[in-house]
């Protein structure tokens, strides 16, 4: 185990947990959770994970950014919008990871999932959710417009006119009602999400992970690309999932007629 000031750090048979761990502030983002975040990805990665669960400690996933970090800091620079310049985009720089870095990243949210936190939530690949945790894009609450994505993330999964609802409400979404329209991909109960993130973390951490993280570069491009754009990348990435060790190995466990042992190569 590793220990960052905000974050705890594990790694497993090639799963990492990262944890995010303010919960008397109910893990709200800031400065220093959000470089302990982008530093835990980084070790993942260098330590060879296959896969990776963000979570957090306590009764929630993450409550958003930190107003009161946000209202100290216009305090000492004078300036309302100094916490949404380096620090915003330090925060944005996160999301990038989750999303550019090709490995699977599964959401396990218990409690409340709040404004950024539900953007940390939807940039991962897959979203776990225990029954009872709320979502949120509480940013209209306050006046202030989305960060983190959630006007990219959001429309993708449950269309433009709900996303549009949800984002000009700032209206709380249920576990049971974010699974019903396609936010999230499964309720549980709160003693068994992190069973049922671990184990799909396994399930993907022993398949190709090449090819998946080929998959989040095309889902990545997916609503944003023409169809012939399309169509070439995915030809130009499936050969490249045709060099790979994976794809040989692939083939011949086919034809010998047993299971696959994957190597992420």
């Amino acid at each position: 185990m590793s220990q960052f000031e905000t974050v705890i750090f594990t790694m497993t048979d090639n799963v990492a947990v990262i944890a995010m761990n303010r919960p008397e502030a109910l893990n709200a983002l800031s400065l220093q959770l959000t470089k302990d975040l982008r530093s835990a990805i980084g070790q993942a990665i260098a330590d060879g994970a296959r896969a990776v669960i963000l979570t957090g400690e306590g009764r929630a996933f993450c409550a958003g950014g930190d107003l009161r970090e946000m209202q100290m800091m216009w305090q000492m620079e004078g300036r309302i919008e100094a916490f949404m310049e380096e620090p915003l985009k330090a925060l944005h720089d996160v999301i990038l990871s989750i999303r550019e870095t090709p490995v699977p990243f599964i959401a396990a949210v218990q409690g409340l999932c709040a404004g950024a936190g539900t953007n940390f939530a939807l940039a991962c690949d897959i979203v776990f959710a225990a029954r009872g945790a709320t979502f949120n894009e509480a940013f209209v609450r306050i006046g202030l417009s989305p960060d983190c994505g959630g006007t990219f993330f959001l429309p993708r999964a449950i269309g433009e006119k709900l996303a549009a609802e949800i984002l000009m409400t700032g209206e709380t979404i249920p576990a049971e009602r974010a699974l019903d329209i396609g936010m999230i991909n499964r309720v549980v109960e709160q003693e068994e999400l992190m069973n049922e993130a671990l184990g799909m973390a396994a399930r993907l951490a022993a398949a190709p992970t090449a090819s998946i993280g080929r998959i989040k570069q095309l889902m990545n491009t997916t609503f944003s690309n023409d169809l012939e754009s399309q169509l070439d990348l995915e030809h130009r990435l499936q050969i490249d999932s045709g060099k790979g060790n994976d794809f040989r190995e692939g083939v011949q466990a086919f034809f010998e007629k047993r299971a696959p042992e994957f190597t992420g190569t």
